[in-house]
């Protein structure tokens, strides 16, 4: 008996120092690389750089003006970086692991959820959506950012949103009464939902630092959304002469809403404004603003427009794994519904 009570007290500690152990394995930071102390990494995070994924695909030459440190010492800090995160090839199923936590948002609406895969508009991914004035596309951004507050069984992802407002389109109003359409307290639901007015595309781009420190702050946030991403880049950036930079500064902007989606798995979805093509003779002349760079960084483009009788349409023009397709749905008190 007693040699029974010594092993079950042996095996008490065992499992203590395990927890002990597990307490201590923290994750690394920007501290325990060499050459960075606090100054240097309070300048980092001064700059938006406030992980080792953000550092690791940084250059030596970028990482060295910001922190005022040499180049041979970035590129020490980056090369520790790599090692720690173990970046390289991974096999698919290793992969389809990794991916196994994404998570989906619904839109209240069952035709537009089987348009995207039947499940909503996931994360880990960029939904855009494009379309005349008055397609629903803000509707559409708005009952996401009441849905992404639901359960994960009710559709939502348990979380809260930002929303980047470049128009002046977020209306309290408009979310309240959505909320009430869904049983929800309004004003427990706009108290999850974080709002900040960009004036210019600068501040636009500011904004997305922001969400990163918001993140490793603690909160929640599972769901960004841009309304509208090309507004003040369109506004700033006029006639031939500055296409380019227009191009460049914006490419960088969805690179950085690319790597937010994939380091933070959140859900990302902006809107886009359009113009009228004059090169188009026949069929439907409506073009997205941003060209090919956007085209390209989108996971997920979807077309809206007005249909027939007070519906809108939904058409899906780019997706890696779903067929194009479209769909009818309509913009109600409640937010995006099947019926009108």
């Amino acid at each position: 008996m007693a040699a029974k009570k010594e092993d079950i007290e042996e095996e008490k500690e065992e499992k203590e120092e395990k927890k002990s152990k597990k307490k201590e394995t923290k994750e690394p930071t920007l501290m325990d690389l060499p050459g960075i102390g606090p100054a240097i990494a309070a300048k980092l995070e001064g700059a938006g750089i406030f992980d080792l994924m953000s550092l690791a695909v940084s250059s030596p030459a970028t990482i060295s003006d910001i922190s005022g440190v040499s180049p041979a010492v970035s590129r020490k800090a980056i090369q520790a970086a790599r090692e720690m995160l173990d970046l390289g090839f991974q096999d698919g199923v290793e992969y389809a692991q990794r991916r196994s936590n994404v998570s989906y948002i619904t839109t209240g609406s069952k035709n537009f959820d089987e348009l995207l895969g039947g499940r909503g508009i996931e994360s880990r991914a960029i939904t855009e959506a494009f379309g005349a004035y008055g397609s629903g596309k803000t509707q559409l951004g708005l009952t996401l950012a009441v849905r992404v507050q639901l359960p994960v069984e009710q559709g939502g992802a348990n979380g809260k949103c930002v929303f980047i407002d470049t128009e002046g389109t977020f209306r309290p109003v408009r979310i309240r009464q959505i909320s009430e359409g869904l049983g929800a307290n309004p004003e427990k639901v706009l108290k999850n939902i974080f709002v900040a007015r960009a004036f210019n595309s600068d501040h636009q781009m500011l904004l997305l630092e922001k969400v990163t420190e918001m993140v490793k702050a603690g909160e929640p946030i599972k769901l960004l959304i841009v309304d509208s991403l090309t507004a003040h880049f369109r506004a700033e950036f006029s006639g031939r002469g500055q296409l380019a930079d227009r191009q460049q500064k914006l490419n960088r902007y969805m690179h950085d809403l690319m790597k937010l989606a994939e380091t933070h798995n959140l859900a990302v979805y902006v809107t886009n404004q359009v113009m009228a093509n004059p090169a188009q003779m026949f069929g439907d002349p409506t073009t997205a603003i941003g060209g090919n760079i956007v085209g390209h960084a989108s996971t997920y483009r979807l077309y809206l427009r007005r249909g027939k009788q007070g519906s809108r349409v939904a058409k899906l023009i780019d997706s890696p794994n779903l067929p194009d397709n479209e769909t009818v749905y309509y913009v109600t008190a409640g937010g995006i519904s099947d019926k009108e």
